[in-house]
């Protein structure tokens, strides 16, 4: 695969990525895939998949976990319901990323993607050391299968998920940078936090977005636009990929699965947004 193939966030039956056919039709070479519901993550449903994937030319480079219960409809929902971090959920949820590791094997893809949660800020308190205990524990069975995970951001600085990792400290362990994210939960400059978490950056989400109100950040949701139309500036952001040494796919993620046909629209314009810069940047 050369530099920066791109890619695009696709879902089966849950998730709101595009839809396979539309992957296909825009040739789009690689794809990251958010694990179907629990009962289709089964080595039939995988071969089927990945015959379809063959068929288009299509790798499958992350299989994401998505878990039931789980609510975007705001920040503080965000908060409660996302990931390993809630607590009543926590020890269900691990097991559940663990079928979709087993799912991912089956697909042939050594990449589980995440997103953990809001990861509690007290280092030393408890819910903090079990997070850890749990997500070492996970990441030790991947090891044993050669699989590797990867945190996507946003909901943390920066900072704070460097503190996480080098806790964790678990040498399978690497994020999904996604740039919009941090503009979306106010977390952080994303240019800025790329080169502070560049060295373990081993996947991208291309997404844009536009800040909240400045005294709402953190509080109230920006808002996923178009890429190219937000406050990302992808250019910088390719620059700095460019910089940091990544050289894998550009994966485009658009969340608007209630407008298919927009969705459609906007995943072709970025697909040429993003070859254009490609070849400008990489020369």
């Amino acid at each position: 695969m050369s530099q920066w193939p791109i890619g695009v966030f696709t879902s089966l039956d849950a998730g709101l990525g595009v839809q396979i056919d539309v992957v296909a039709e825009l040739k789009i070479p690689s794809i990251h895939l958010h694990a179907p519901h629990a009962g289709n993550r089964n080595a039939a449903r995988a071969k089927e998949f990945l015959g379809i994937c063959a068929d288009a030319g299509i790798t499958i480079t992350c299989v994401f976990c998505g878990f039931e219960g789980e609510s975007y409809a705001d920040i503080p929902t965000t908060a409660r319901t996302i990931g390993l971090v809630p607590e009543e959920l926590r020890q269900q949820r691990a097991a559940d990323a663990r079928l979709s590791a087993q799912f991912a094997r089956d697909l042939g893809c050594d990449t589980l993607g995440m997103h953990i949660g809001f990861v509690p800020q007290d280092r030393a308190g408890e819910s903090y050391r079990n997070l850890i205990q749990v997500t070492q524990s996970l990441l030790d069975e991947l090891a044993s299968h050669g699989q590797k995970l990867h945190l996507e951001t946003g909901q943390e600085t920066a900072e704070h998920l460097l503190d996480f990792l080098g806790d964790v400290n678990r040498p399978n362990l690497f994020i999904n940078f996604d740039p919009a994210n941090m503009i979306l939960y106010g977390t952080g400059d994303p240019i800025e936090a790329l080169r502070k978490v560049g060295p373990y950056v081993r996947s991208v989400h291309c997404k844009d977005a536009l800040w909240a109100a400045a005294g709402e950040r953190g509080k109230s949701w920006g808002r996923e636009v178009a890429l190219g139309t937000g406050d990302v500036n992808i250019r910088a952001y390719l620059e700095t990929l460019k910089e940091i040494g990544y050289t894998g796919p550009l994966t485009i993620e658009r969340e608007t699965p209630e407008d298919r046909a927009q969705q459609k629209a906007d995943i072709q314009t970025a697909v040429d947004l993003l070859t254009s810069l490609r070849a400008e940047i990489l020369g």
